[in-house]
């Protein structure tokens, strides 16, 4: 008997849930026990009901090809085989809502993918590098929703995470105002050139709701825990441009930054490398040893160089340089669907599991 926490992959069959199974095969802590999707695919061979719409390089994991898919629906009887879920459903936000909290009062802990509870303002929304604290507002959370172990825990959009955390590092110098343009992935919007193929040699400038979330997340991430909520932080703009571009993976960044406080490129440099976080000192199985690197030549970061840095959980960072409007600017590149969705999700459930929000039945 493996002593394993046991997994449920909600909306396992979609590109983020094949990430997280991908992800998860030989998970230290976390075992996959559990796949549900939508009522289509019920009764069907885990195998079968992805057909040929497995999108990862990896081959599927032999493990999980002869589970049988529950119905996204079947709460109860989901909720008797699993210690808690991953959250990847395809449905409409209000349906999200709807259904992560109904597994979290099923005293389910749900770690969500979506951006349903993004702004539910006690469920926290972590990049557990960053703002590890808000996992308090958790306490609060089961006392609305009259849980034990219940609770929805989120992490934020992939597009954020090529410059929030180098802002973060950055934040002794007080960064006031931000001008982001993100260069996103294809599988930001679960797809392949297989399945996009108008995509090849084309660019599109327009992500729906994109932008919004571009801009407003980061200031909830930053923002601090009062009277059992999170409060956005105020003390910093952020303006944003969200662009599709043909590439499968990575979404790549271009930044503009004013500080209050002037720093030299060297030390903003050397504040990249010298970043961690709580995961860092814990040793978390999915965490970078190296969170951001800096890259001195003049071409890059660039996706098919670096977007798999520390398994896609790192961050990567180039051209700082002064600016002749703004103070600094930087280019930045992260995973979209490593630290972007289901590795950034698997962290914060490493997390959760060592604050001990997350436990074995």
């Amino acid at each position: 008997m493996s002593d394993k926490l046991r997994v449920g992959i909600l909306g396992g069959t979609g590109m983020v849930g094949q990430r997280f199974i991908s992800l998860l095969e030989n998970h230290p802590w976390f075992e996959v026990v559990l796949i549900a999707a939508s009522p289509r695919s019920k009764g069907k061979r885990y195998e079968e009901a992805v057909g040929e719409r497995w999108k990862m390089t990896t081959p599927m994991p032999e493990k999980v090809k002869d589970l049988v898919v529950y119905d996204v629906n079947e709460i109860d009887e989901i909720a008797k085989q699993v210690d808690f879920c991953f959250s990847a459903v395809d449905m409409t936000k209000d349906e999200i809502r709807a259904i992560e909290e109904a597994y979290a009062k099923a005293e389910i802990p749900v770690v969500s993918n979506n951006s349903a509870h993004r702004w539910t303002p006690d469920v926290p929304m972590v990049v557990p590098e960053i703002n590890p604290e808000h996992m308090k507002v958790i306490d609060d959370q089961k006392k609305r929703l009259g849980t034990k172990r219940g609770f929805i825990a989120v992490k934020p959009n992939c597009s954020i995470q090529s410059y929030a955390p180098v802002l973060t590092a950055w934040k002794e110098f007080e960064p006031y105002e931000v001008i982001v343009s993100t260069y996103q992935a294809i599988s930001g919007a679960g797809k392949t050139f297989k399945d996009w193929p108008e995509m090849e040699g084309n660019i599109i400038p327009y992500i729906g709701g994109e932008e919004e979330k571009s801009e407003k997340e980061p200031l909830r991430i930053w923002g601090k825990v009062e009277d059992g909520v999170i409060k956005p932080a105020d003390n910093i703009k952020i303006t944003s441009q969200c662009i599709r571009v043909p590439v499968l993976n990575g979404h790549t960044a271009t930044v503009f930054v004013k500080f209050k406080k002037q720093p030299t490129k060297e030390q903003l440099i050397q504040k990249l490398w010298d970043f961690k976080g709580l995961p860092q000192e814990l040793n978390l199985p999915s965490a970078p040893k190296q969170f951001i690197q800096y890259l001195e030549e003049d071409n890059r970061p660039q996706v098919a160089l670096d977007v798999d840095y520390e398994n896609g959980m790192g961050i990567s960072v180039g051209r700082i340089r002064e600016d002749s409007i703004y103070d600094w600017k930087f280019v930045g590149l992260s995973h979209n669907t490593v630290r972007g969705a289901a590795g950034g999700a698997i962290l914060c459930a490493e997390l959760l599991k060592a604050q001990g929000y997350i436990s074995a039945k």
